[in-house]
């Protein structure tokens, strides 16, 4: 990297490495390891693997000489293995005391290149403390007065273990006076009580002996018994009171030992010896007792000796007044210690590095230092500052941690060493500093790294390029002179596979010109970025980086490839179905392209080369959706074709074409005919189905028109001779009686009038009109082009005249006929 080397010297000399700047130093800096282990571990217990943590491998546990530093060292560093071991006893309740948190701070220090880092050991508590009583033997008088529920206090055993492995409960020997009641205090603090059960008589029993029992909640757990001795005694109905049920007192910790620190006071509204009022500490640690003294008569309570606000910041105690009778009371005090200050800051030097390398960029780390103040709040808020006439500075880091860094050009010609003198000064009131000097002393290297003209290269290449040709240059340049600035061209990274980097591309060594080794697919590879390294020839050498990111740009050499709809599996296409009530706009199906090229190369439109019917569909441009463009019509084929071309953006575009096979049905039993021509060999279930059902039609047909002839024949028996003068014998006859104008008016187009003659062969005759009959138009049997032709030769109809019988409604049975066959032909299509 920029700034990193190192300086070769002769044997005996030093080997000095500074490869890390100040944006590199400060996150390690800030970094914190936590582990916790139990206190009392052995000596040589492993707490965790530093080094693993550390991301450190085995190797540079001894290469860059890994150790921890304390004010007092409990620890130390496996040089083989990197493991955090215990080198001393760790007591808890010694080293943290009454603090509920224990933890050890710790700086791991590592070289090549300088760095620490804060480590946070939590000793846990164990259970190695049973509970204690003050006192082994506890005697009570108690007047015979007290009324039942009354309850005595008792001086409550103290374990130095904390959490559960503290004092959890209390246990009472049975006895039919007194129970035991535990009463919690806000601070978690558990004191036990006795109760009073029954009055007591002192004349009945002058004396009771109870046990009590204190257990802690470790596994398992401790315990310790104390034995109750109570005496009864004559009445004192009085207890004493305090003034306060709680006292709170700031005192400095400069206060001189043996002064007055708090007063308590108590009053006993009764008389003589019942109430004298002694003074006592109960449900108080031995270290707070020891501290301070409390005069029995007076309440009085005085320190007996120095107080140190960086030992202990408050002390809590129970004061108790006892009068004569036995009746007592408590109040708790507490006593605040104000900080004063009274303690210089330190400087902590962790690590130096006494040679430095001219050229070094501003920001290099040559010393990492800390400052220590026990005092708090603004007396232990400490400043650090060098003087003016030195090219260096100090950074503050983070928990009083310093950074001494390079300020400006370092020449060893002009300036061989540095003495650099640091002073601390916190904010006390007097403050209080302290100073130190270290000594920098400055080597001479190849101080001059290649230069990249350019921060970073991006070169746009199209695809499809010839292999060998040149995409890009990158250049460097050197102010050093000689073979130190001489620069030579390498590739040192790439986000392509190593393997296939040399496949790719290349540089020269000399030019720095990048040449493609293989012709770029944009489908395959869009872009791909390398890292170029120019490195002089020094000793020892310096380097530079830059990237250089390649986009290989798009050509269209990929046609539009369909994805919808498929081919069958024989290669066919598939058909889709439409609902022959489909209204225009029916969402038909959807063809479905996709396009391996980009941009507008992959932008695909979509257009009908060919129709069966041209304008029953039309296609989306961009969506590609087939929809219905008008209703079918009755002449409309039920299946159709439509050959659809998706083009894509490029120039000259690519296409493709897929062929949609549309079959107007509303069922697929409905569709299956129009499909024959694709369809499996014949099913013999369909086949047996199929006979099935034109058996049926005809047998329908038959019934059918049996009903029409009944109804027929019953109509002209039943109707006048004028309704039918349509079919009077006359109207056939060469004399021409006009057709009356009803008999032209109707649905079809023109009319028809069908004659039969007995002359036992049965003969039909059609007279057809050449135009549409209008309601004036008159029918004439004659030789006109309407006349009336004869079946069976050599007969003349009109010779015959009483032959003639008129069956114009056979006329009508045919066209009854006509309409039923075809609405038969649609529900039989139906059915299939």
């Amino acid at each position: 990297m920029g700034g990193s080397c190192t300086q070769r010297r002769p044997a005996g000399r030093r080997q000095v490495l500074f490869p890390f700047l100040l944006p590199l130093f400060y996150p390690a800096l800030c970094e914190q390891i936590r582990y916790s282990i139990p206190e009392e571990l052995a000596k040589g217990s492993v707490v965790g693997n530093l080094a693993k943590d550390l991301g450190l491998s085995v190797l540079d546990v001894s290469a860059r000489k890994l150790r921890v530093s304390a004010e007092k060292l409990l620890f130390n560093v496996d040089a083989e293995s990197g493991d955090l071991l215990v080198k001393d006893r760790i007591d808890r309740e010694q080293i943290c005391k009454e603090r509920r948190r224990c933890e050890l701070q710790l700086e791991a220090v590592v070289e090549n290149p300088l760095n620490i880092f804060h480590i946070i050991v939590v000793v846990e508590d164990i259970n190695d403390h049973a509970p204690q009583f003050d006192k082994k033997e506890i005697h009570l008088e108690i007047i015979e007065s007290v009324s039942s529920g009354a309850r005595i206090s008792l001086d409550p055993a103290t374990d130095p273990d904390i959490n559960t492995n503290s004092v959890k409960d209390y246990q009472l020997s049975p006895n039919p006076y007194f129970s035991l009641m535990v009463r919690v205090n806000s601070d978690g603090g558990k004191y036990p009580e006795l109760s009073l059960e029954k009055p007591l008589d002192r004349e009945e029993q002058r004396s009771h002996s109870l046990i009590l029992t204190a257990l802690d909640g470790g596994g398992p757990p401790r315990s310790a018994t104390a034995h109750i001795e109570i005496s009864v005694k004559d009445t004192n109905d009085n207890p004493p009171v305090f003034s306060k049920d709680e006292y709170r007192i700031s005192v400095s910790e400069n206060l001189p030992p043996g002064s007055s620190v708090l007063l308590v006071t108590a009053t006993d509204q009764d008389e003589g010896a019942n109430a004298e009022i002694h003074y006592y500490f109960r449900s108080t640690a031995q270290s707070t007792r020891h501290m301070f003294l409390l005069d029995e008569k007076t309440g009085l309570i005085k320190n007996n000796q120095s107080l140190d606000f960086e030992d202990i910041e408050r002390y809590t105690m129970e004061v108790e007044a006892k009068d004569g009778g036995g009746l007592s009371t408590q109040c708790k005090v507490i006593i605040d210690i104000l900080d004063e200050n009274d303690n210089s800051p330190e400087i902590i030097i962790t690590s130096l590095s006494d040679e430095i390398l001219e050229g070094s960029l501003p920001g290099m780390v040559v010393a990492l230092f800390k400052t220590r103040d026990r005092d708090s709040g603004g007396n232990g808020e400490v400043t650090c500052h060098i003087g003016r006439d030195v090219p260096f500075k100090i950074y503050s880091s983070s928990n009083n941690y310093y950074k001494l860094v390079t300020d400006g050009a370092l020449d060893r010609e002009q300036t061989l060493e540095y003495s650099v003198t640091i002073t601390a000064t916190d904010r006390g009131k007097p403050p209080l500093s302290s100073s130190t000097t270290i000594t920098l002393h400055i080597t001479d290297i190849n101080d001059n790294a290649p230069i990249f003209h350019q921060a970073f290269y991006v070169v746009h290449v199209a695809e499809n390029n010839p292999p060998g040709a040149s995409i890009a240059q990158v250049s460097a340049s050197d102010p050093d002179l000689g073979p130190n600035g001489h620069v030579s061209y390498s590739i040192v990274a790439s986000d392509l596979e190593p393997r296939a980097l040399s496949s790719y591309v290349s540089v020269s060594a000399q030019s720095g010109v990048v040449f493609a080794q293989r012709a770029f697919d944009h489908e395959q590879l869009r872009a791909f970025e390398l890292t170029l390294q120019a490195r002089d020839h020094g000793s020892p050498a310096l380097s530079a980086n830059v990237s250089l990111r390649v986009l290989v740009g798009d050509r269209n050499d990929n046609a539009p490839r369909v994805l919808y709809p498929a081919l069958g599996p024989d290669g066919s296409a598939l058909f889709d179905t439409v609902p022959r009530a489909a209204q225009p706009g029916y969402l038909v199906t959807k063809v479905v392209a996709v396009d391996a090229d980009s941009g507008h190369n992959a932008w695909l439109s979509y257009h009908v080369l060919q129709a069966s019917e041209p304008g029953l569909f039309s296609v989306g441009l961009r969506t590609g959706e087939v929809r219905t463009a008008r209703v079918l019509g009755d002449r409309d084929a039920a299946r159709q074709r439509l050959l659809v071309a998706v083009r894509d953006g490029g120039q000259p575009p690519l296409s493709a074409t897929a062929t949609l096979l549309l079959v107007f049905a509303d069922s697929l039993q409905e569709a299956l005919p129009d499909l024959s021509d694709h369809s499996e060999p014949t099913d013999p279930q369909a086949e047996l189905q199929f006979y099935l059902v034109v058996a049926l039609a005809l047998i329908s047909v038959l019934f059918l028109l049996a009903v029409i002839l009944t109804v027929a024949l019953h109509l002209r028996r039943s109707s006048s001779p004028a309704a039918w003068g349509c079919f009077q014998p006359g109207v056939c006859v060469k004399s021409g009686p006009v057709v009356p104008p009803n008999c032209s008016e109707g649905t079809l187009p023109y009319s028809y009038n069908l004659c039969v003659a007995h002359t036992g062969k049965t003969e039909f005759n059609f007279l057809r009109c050449s135009d549409p009959l209008h309601s004036t138009q008159d029918i004439v049997c004659g030789d006109s082009p309407g006349a009336l032709i004869p079946l069976q030769s050599g007969n003349d109809l009109t010779s015959h005249p009483e032959t003639l019988t008129p069956v114009s409604f056979i006329f009508l049975s045919s066209v009854t006929f006509y309409y039923f066959f075809h609405i038969l032909g649609i529900l039989f299509h139906s059915y299939i």
